[in-house]
């Protein structure tokens, strides 16, 4: 496969065990947008994503290098995955354990943390639960520990009498409470929204299409296989009111340019990108609360958006790479035009950064490059001006 380095799983893994033992954060999100920038497998990284902004986990509370790295692996293990395979094992997993305080959940003594969030978040949604159900579920969920960075059950610590919650009532430990959120319509409404909220344009899917999905999700056990590929092969996903209508996150912005310049050739720096990324809004493994991030319109700020724009002058220049090699574009832009008029080469670039070829849009950016510089500049100015446009920011 064309990019794909030699190895790359081995290397992969590599890479990823020597970061974590490291206890370079720094180079543990290098090692995740070296799977991102080369991974065969580009849907199973975006959903790992995903999934890491649905059970939101900070490294700043963990402080656990390795233990967000086995949280990584089980979202790209089950990415695509039945939701209960997912949320079974996320819900034994010691850094989301840590995170919301499930260590400190005792009978008699209980922390709320895991319960509310496993509802609000995780599987229900808000307004599917009341305060009485919090209270019953975090007694359920008593006795969930981690010791030496592993999920163990300690009976002892175990509310061990009845509770009620969700209309139900029995002795309930945490599987149990697991099992019963799955069930609830709740859950797959949520999830339909979630994934919807990952593919398609706010507002696009009314209420009655979102129920179908949800339904849909509920006949089939909750199977997030199944929903992606609804998603993905429906018309509303190639339909122009979806085509250009979302907002690029940080990781799409990042990865996109570098891909459609073929930079993976030069082997980019993941440590520098994965500074940029922070710089233009999203740390990887340190979401800014339990609910994630915002998303959409929020990823564009002031500072984000000059964060964007120094980024692709650096793409240009080379400095993504060490030593800086800047891009040869006139030489790039050849294998695929056969043309070389300025304006058949910025149409070529404005095609694969924006997928758009308007007129105004490429004239607008060649006249912002140098009139008095050699063409391989003029067209590294053409590639700032068309990644500074609105068109580009969309998706």
């Amino acid at each position: 496969m064309d990019g794909l380095p030699d190895g790359f799983s081995n290397l992969a893994n590599i890479i990823g065990s020597a970061a974590a033992d490291s206890g370079s954060n720094e180079r543990l999100k290098a090692w995740w947008i070296y799977q991102i920038l080369f991974s065969p497998h580009p849907l199973e990284e975006r959903l790992t994503l995903m999934w890491h902004n649905h059970f939101a986990t900070s490294n700043l509370k963990v402080n656990d290098l390795k233990l967000m790295q086995k949280q990584n692996h089980v979202f790209r293990k089950y990415a695509l995955a039945p939701f209960g395979e997912l949320l079974r094992a996320v819900s034994h997993d010691p850094a989301l354990l840590s995170w919301l305080d499930a260590p400190s959940n005792k009978a008699g003594q209980t922390n709320e943390n895991l319960a509310r969030e496993m509802m609000e978040l995780f599987t229900l949604g808000v307004g599917h639960y009341n305060e009485t159900d919090v209270k019953e579920v975090a007694r359920a969920l008593t006795g969930w520990n981690v010791t030496r960075g592993e999920f163990q059950m300690q009976d002892k610590l175990h509310d061990a009498g009845s509770k009620s919650f969700l209309g139900q009532t029995g002795n309930f430990n945490g599987d149990d409470v697991v099992r019963v959120l799955l069930k609830n319509p709740a859950t797959s409404r949520r999830l339909a929204w979630r994934l919807t909220n990952e593919f398609l344009a706010d507002g696009l899917v009314d209420p009655a299409g979102m129920e179908e999905l949800a339904s849909g999700l509920r006949e089939r056990q909750l199977d997030i296989r199944w929903a992606v590929e609804t998603i993905l092969r429906s018309e509303l996903f190639f339909s122009d009111a979806n085509i250009a209508r979302r907002i690029a996150d940080p990781t799409t912005f990042l990865i996109a340019p570098l891909r459609a310049l073929e930079c993976w050739r030069e082997r980019p720096s993941t440590l520098v990108m994965a500074e940029w990324l922070s710089r233009m809004g999203l740390d990887l493994f340190y979401p800014p609360n339990v609910g994630g991030w915002n998303g959409g319109k929020a990823w564009l700020s002031t500072r984000s958006l000059i964060a964007r724009t120094n980024y692709a002058k650096a793409i240009v220049d080379g400095h993504l790479c060490s030593p800086t090699k800047p891009l040869n574009l006139t030489e790039l832009i050849s294998k695929y035009d056969s043309s070389d008029t300025l304006q058949s080469q910025a149409r070529w670039l404005a095609l694969a950064l924006c997928n758009n070829s308007d007129s105004g849009l490429i004239q607008a950016a060649i006249k912002a490059a140098d009139s008095d510089v050699d063409r391989n500049q003029k067209l590294a100015n053409v590639v700032v001006a068309l990644l500074t446009k609105p068109e580009a920011h969309l998706h």
